[in-house]
């Protein structure tokens, strides 16, 4: 992305950019990617180079190129060597889906600083202020895979639609992000069409789409960076923990989101995972998950499997941390003339 290329999709789709018939070669690494790839790839013209030691496949189509950072540039020609000698193979007629979809992505903590306050007045008080005034109910990180368990991509657009219907700005990264870019949500414009009245409003005056996209699926920390950033601007609390902040991982499959799921909790975060946690099965374990961390850390663990009660839930808790902060209550604007700004004290 950082040099222009477009996304094709997300996980569960990695075997339908193969059958286009349009993919003359496929690189992978260790991460999310399905060892059937290559028995789809038998099947088509199209190279499955893997780079990785631990990641060798068995299949007619693999080619192993290993990549070595200190050789990157010879490694990279290889591969493109590859896919160029493998263009004269393609055999049918090419599947290209005609759709697409225009997003704005690159969000990081540093950069939602200068969208909200500008290059020379970067700051999250802006941000804050909303929050406090009732215009943003909360923020919500909604993360994770895809999981071929549910159908592709339903959970997420459901919860994020939700929250977003709720007045909560949405922080995404990964699989998530993806499919938020592919439903349109990614761009300013989107604001009007999906958010409650208050959130469309701040998004519209700083012209930011309503669910911002801050990278890969291992970039969540960059979440918790936003939200330390949003504790340091003040008036929300001392903690991580005491911010109306939720997080989500709606339809996750990977071992690492678990991981990164419990750094959120450790962090503070309220974090709701979606079709199923290994830990149904030990009741005293999941209570301590889904319970007692919180008196630890702040945050805590919960299952909700149906997208719709998910997001009610992690509103919910919102609500709880809002109310605790003393700004349950919607406040009015208050327009004040030359006489009110002359009794104003300056700090």
């Amino acid at each position: 992305m950082r040099h222009g290329l477009p996304i094709a999709g997300n996980y569960l789709q990695q075997e339908l950019a193969i059958i286009t018939g349009a993919v003359d070669a496929m690189v992978v690494d260790v991460q999310c990617i399905m060892e059937n790839i290559a028995n789809v790839a038998d099947c088509y013209h199209t190279k499955i180079i893997t780079t990785n030691p631990r990641a060798k496949m068995a299949s007619g189509n693999t080619v192993h190129i290993e990549f070595d950072e200190h050789h990157a540039m010879e490694d990279g020609k290889a591969i493109v060597k590859t896919a160029i000698d493998n263009f004269p193979n393609r055999r049918g007629e090419l599947m290209i889906p005609s759709e697409k979809e225009n997003m704005v992505a690159g969000f990081s903590y540093e950069s939602i600083n200068y969208h909200l306050g500008g290059t020379f007045r970067g700051s999250y008080t802006p941000l804050n202020e909303n929050i406090i005034n009732g215009r943003i109910r909360g923020i919500a990180g909604v993360v994770g895979c895809n999981n071929a368990r549910t159908s592709h991509d339903s959970a997420h657009l459901i919860i994020v639609k939700e929250l977003l219907k709720n007045d909560v700005i949405v922080l995404t990264t990964g699989c998530n992000a993806m499919a938020c870019g592919k439903a349109g949500l990614l761009t300013p414009e989107s604001a009007a069409v999906y958010c409650g009245p208050g959130l469309a409003e701040v998004c519209e005056t700083v012209g930011i789409p309503p669910v911002l996209h801050m990278g890969s699926c291992v970039d969540n920390s960059r979440i918790l960076m936003a939200a330390t950033e949003v504790v340091k601007a003040g008036g929300l609390g001392k903690d991580i923990s005491d911010l109306p902040v939720a997080g989500s991982a709606p339809e996750w499959m990977s071992e690492k989101a678990i991981s990164i799921g419990h750094y959120f909790v450790a962090s503070g975060v309220y974090t709701v995972f979606g079709v199923t946690l290994p830990v149904t099965g030990a009741p005293v374990f999941q209570n301590h998950l889904f319970n007692e961390l919180e008196g630890l850390y702040g945050g805590m663990w919960d299952l909700v499997e149906d997208p719709y009660e998910h997001a009610a839930k992690m509103i919910a808790h919102i609500d709880k941390k809002r109310k605790a902060l003393g700004i349950d209550k919607a406040r009015e604007r208050v327009l004040m003339d030359m006489a009110d700004r002359q009794k104003l004290e300056a700090v």
